[in-house]
């Protein structure tokens, strides 16, 4: 099997729900809040003001969701094959 086939069968098989949104909207306000809490030198783009994340720019909110995005994707797919989600 090469990896075409292999993707066309994961890409196929996988189908959206409230489940999986309600993963990936957790998985991306932890990555988030690890990028609020961790990244050491904020405020070097445009400031999104977004409750209580003043300090939290345009740079620092996509690089956090983009790990969210990586996270989640991980999860669910980690979910599904163990049999949770279906």
């Amino acid at each position: 099997m090469n990896i075409y086939n292999l993707l066309a069968s994961t890409i196929a098989s996988t189908t959206w729900s409230a489940q999986v949104a309600a993963i990936m909207i957790i998985c991306n306000l932890i990555a988030i809040f690890i990028g609020y809490n961790t990244i050491q030198v904020k405020n070097q783009g445009t400031s999104i003001p977004i409750g209580n994340l003043e300090n939290l720019g345009l740079v620092e909110l996509l690089s956090a969701t983009s790990l969210g995005h990586i996270i989640g994707a991980g999860s669910i797919l980690g979910l599904r094959s163990i049999g949770i989600l279906h």
